[in-house]
């Protein structure tokens, strides 16, 4: 494979830059552009898990660029398991390109997005569900989702899909033996055994399937949709959530037309914030659409922040966003308490109806406290424990488990119907096949490059 470098810091001003590269020309290229402080160091020579002081400069004009400290990682001990040295600059996109520049211009390929992950997973060092918690750390929005990350980074995941595989390969092994020596008349007693394994196998299966919906909590977020009126404080209160001016605030009607999405999180518990238009009927043709998108989402959501006027009476419009939110879990929230007059006859309707409602102003902040509270109560119940087992966060892998008990499940109608082993073998091929999608024993290339698509240069 060749050498190949990129900066893995995010852009902008920092205090520190790190320009990676690996490959078995790493440290001649290296050689090149870093002069160590010790005038005697030998690059060749300089062991594994070090680090040296020096210099960067221009390989042709001998001028010097920064003052870095290089660390050194020897071939296989390393990310990659390839030589690999990490440049540590000081921070700032010009520094940064200079010194990447002077990587590829000496003989480095500049490296694709991911495809540092992507040759530790190639060279054998991490399985393919590793590689892909990587990103799922890096794009982590809460310290569980984050931990549940960590956890398939280990191998977690990996250990349990290859016990499940063992399994499978030892009833393959049976059944391949009653296959071969038709003569023992063992076929009864490998069906018994089939069905006992694979009842223990799609249980294991099950069970990870199942975490998925705590892992959709743990990486989406509770889908929190804000709805009410023009000018009822749906905006204002994202802005309030956020603790920025995220949402333009104004006093004319129908300012918000389009969604607004933001992460946030309470109590360990995230949500995925969405303001949207207010629900009124209106002949603006931009504005319907942004009405009809808020009625859609409201289908969709985990929880409804419902928004209302307490200075004023209810009218039709209010009383269809009551209903819109009937059957679903939601808070009312009565906003503009702040305001000296209180409509009573909206006060005691909202104390009526069988939903938790909570006065607030938008403006001094009171009862804020108090919804984040009751959030959090909310979804408290459903709070995932990931230290209580394996938690599935990503969609392709669900996608493969469920394939696999499929699979399981006509495994068993073929035991049940008595038909013969090498049927049953067959089903268990396809099982294994949809587990290795998983850890990558069984992947397709176009799948490969689609993951590491997804990460960001320099990992």
């Amino acid at each position: 494979m060749s050498t190949i470098a990129a900066i893995a810091t995010a852009t902008g001003a920092g205090g520190i830059g790190i320009i990676r590269m690996s490959g078995d020309n790493c440290f001649n290229i290296l050689k090149k552009i870093f002069v160590p402080i010790n005038k005697d160091t030998d690059i060749e020579k300089v062991p594994g898990y070090t680090m040296k002081y020096g210099y960067i400069i221009d390989s042709k004009t001998n001028k010097k660029i920064d003052e870095v400290i290089v660390s050194f990682f020897r071939s296989p001990k390393s990310y990659t398991t390839e030589n690999m040295c990490e440049i540590n600059s000081h921070g700032g996109t010009v520094i940064e390109r200079k010194i990447l520049e002077q990587c590829l211009l000496n003989g480095a390929d500049l490296a694709e997005p991911g495809e540092f992950t992507k040759r530790a997973f190639l060279n054998g060092r991490i399985d393919l569900s590793q590689a892909e918690s990587v990103i799922d750390i890096i794009n982590s929005k809460s310290d569980k989702e984050a931990s549940a990350s960590f956890e398939q980074l280990q191998g977690r995941l990996s250990t349990e899909i290859n016990d499940i595989c063992n399994d499978l390969l030892d009833l393959m092994a049976d059944i391949e033996a009653s296959i071969d020596y038709p003569e023992y008349d063992i076929e009864e007693t490998t069906n018994q055994k089939a069905f006992e394994i694979s009842n223990k196998i799609k249980n294991k299966l099950l069970n990870l399937e199942n975490s998925f919906e705590n892992g959709k909590l743990l990486k989406e977020g509770v889908k929190t949709v804000i709805i009410g009126k023009p000018n009822a404080g749906k905006s204002s209160l994202l802005n309030t959530l956020l603790d920025e001016d995220r949402a333009i605030v104004s006093d004319i009607e129908g300012t918000t037309r389009d969604t607004i999405e933001e992460f946030i999180n309470i109590d360990g518990i995230p949500l995925k914030i969405i303001d949207t238009a207010g629900i009124r009927n209106t002949e603006n043709s931009v504005e319907k659409i942004g009405v009809q998108k808020a009625i859609n989402l409201i289908k969709d959501s985990d929880l409804i922040i419902a928004v209302f006027d307490i200075s004023k009476k209810l009218d039709k419009e209010d009383m269809e966003i009551l209903n819109l939110i009937k059957n679903r879990k939601s808070i009312v929230l009565l906003n503009k308490c702040d305001l000296s007059q209180e409509n009573e006859e909206t006060t005691n309707y909202m104390s009526s109806i069988n939903k938790t409602v909570i006065k607030a102003s938008m403006k001094t902040k009171n009862g804020i406290d108090v919804l984040y509270k009751t959030i959090s109560n909310m979804f408290k119940d459903n709070e995932v424990d990931i230290n209580n087992g394996i938690i599935i966060t990503n969609i392709r892998h669900k996608n493969q488990i469920h394939k696999a008990i499929q699979n399981i499940e006509d495994l068993q109608k073929c035991i049940k119907e008595n038909m013969s082993v090498d049927i049953l073998a067959v089903y268990i091929k396809e099982t294994l096949e949809n587990l290795g999608e998983i850890t990558g024993n069984n992947v397709s290339e176009d799948i490969i490059n689609k993951i590491f698509s997804k990460f960001c240069l320099g990992k």
